[in-house]
């Protein structure tokens, strides 16, 4: 199977959970850290070429982009009352926060569509600009939601 074709597959199971009632509080908390670690590690692979680690590739870093904007949509529904009480990396404050939390998502949201971009233009310095900013909004929210 194609890279191409293996991510669209995962990403349009994803997508189609997010619409689907989790059977299990556990299923939403295994989708929404599946849903982070995939994004992640897409938005690694920009941070890679940010950071001079690989050469960038404005083609790679466009394909990359538009996964993370995609992918930054799903992790949210995972976060459903029942799964509170499940054992995961998330903070009891996000629960008491969740309108917080939620404004943090969009802030991301809107920073790695921006990052996407600025991929478009082919501008290293824009992609660094936009990598930065969006790697902050993760942070923020890590910093204050995630042990």
């Amino acid at each position: 199977m194609s890279k191409r074709l293996l991510v669209a597959t995962v990403v349009a199971a994803l997508a189609g959970a997010a619409h689907a009632q989790f059977q299990k509080p556990e299923d939403a908390v295994k989708y929404r850290q599946g849903a982070f670690t995939v994004m992640g590690n897409h938005f690694s692979r920009i941070g890679a070429m940010v950071q001079g680690r690989v050469p960038f590739d404005a083609k790679v870093a466009q394909e990359n982009a538009a996964l993370v904007v995609t992918l930054s949509k799903l992790p949210w529904a995972g976060f459903t009352p029942e799964s509170e009480k499940i054992k995961s990396r998330t903070k009891p404050e996000a629960w008491r926060e969740m309108d917080k939390v939620r404004a943090g998502a969009d802030k991301m949201m809107k920073a790695v569509a921006d990052l996407e971009a600025a991929t478009r233009t082919g501008n290293l310095d824009a992609v660094k600009k936009t990598f930065g900013d969006a790697a902050a909004t993760c942070k923020a929210c890590h910093d204050a939601y995630r042990e």
